[in-house]
């Protein structure tokens, strides 16, 4: 049907006929849809080689939720990235925090105050942006700010609070990250001592955790090194009307 907006599933036939090597018109073939329509998505999600179903379909979603934007720009003016390309990150970004173990919203309002000029959002807006409840807003800034990735605070304008990505996010998500591992690497190792060190099961669980182990020390060490060395650089871009940590 010539100007349907393809499917979630349709999308993940797309995907796995691109897996299996077939061409654009057997995947079009396969779907009742113009090879052109086939080609169009694979195009504008990344290419044969990158195309995934459930990025494209965000992306999609992004693209449908955005507001109209003027079309009138003054002269020297910044009109911003473009919007098809910031709903393509959003949506790839977001992806790529629920693979590292983010909950999907928790991941929406971490992405949403990265591509934010200020770093922060109200919780009015993310309702709006993200298109989920207050409550699942507020579970999902609640497990933000346990990991210290954003706090709270006001932009002086008004008593509404906003949320604010912490100045040390990225530090702090290779923690969680490294703790994430820290927990598999304990866990090998019990299960080594349960099958014995002497058993293959035993000693392939003992590699495993020991690898893990030493490989969440590496990165806690170079992500702290990284932290210290570049201190001077993040306060010389600290902006003076951001609110300061809580």
């Amino acid at each position: 049907m010539p100007g349907r907006r393809l499917t979630g599933a349709e999308r993940q036939q797309i995907a796995g006929g691109l897996a299996q090597g077939l061409n654009y018109a057997a995947i079009a073939r396969q779907l009742g849809r113009p090879t052109s329509t086939v080609m169009r998505e694979v195009a504008r999600n990344g290419g044969p080689g990158r195309y995934r179903a459930e990025l494209a379909q965000l992306a999609t979603t992004h693209r449908a939720r955005r507001k109209p934007r003027p079309t009138a720009v003054r002269a020297g003016e910044h009109s911003g990235p473009d919007p098809d390309a910031t709903a393509a990150f959003m949506a790839e970004f977001t992806v790529a925090l629920v693979e590292a173990g983010l909950p999907r919203t928790a991941a929406g309002v971490l992405a949403c105050l990265l591509v934010s000029e200020s770093g922060s959002c109200t919780a009015v807006e993310l309702t709006r942006r993200l298109r989920v409840s207050p409550a699942t807003i507020s579970h999902a800034v609640a497990l933000l700010e346990k990991q210290a990735l954003i706090h709270r605070g006001r932009d002086g304008r008004c008593r509404r609070h906003r949320y604010f990505l912490a100045d040390d996010a990225g530090f702090r998500s290779a923690v969680v990250g490294v703790h994430v591992n820290q927990r598999l690497a304990a866990t090998a190792l019990r299960g080594a001592d349960v099958f014995g060190a002497d058993s293959v099961a035993g000693a392939r669980l003992a590699a495993t955790g020991r690898l893990l182990e030493q490989l969440g020390n590496d990165l806690i060490r170079s992500a702290t090194r990284y932290w210290h060395a570049t201190a001077g650089e993040r306060q010389e871009d600290a902006q003076p009307d951001r609110a300061p940590s809580e």
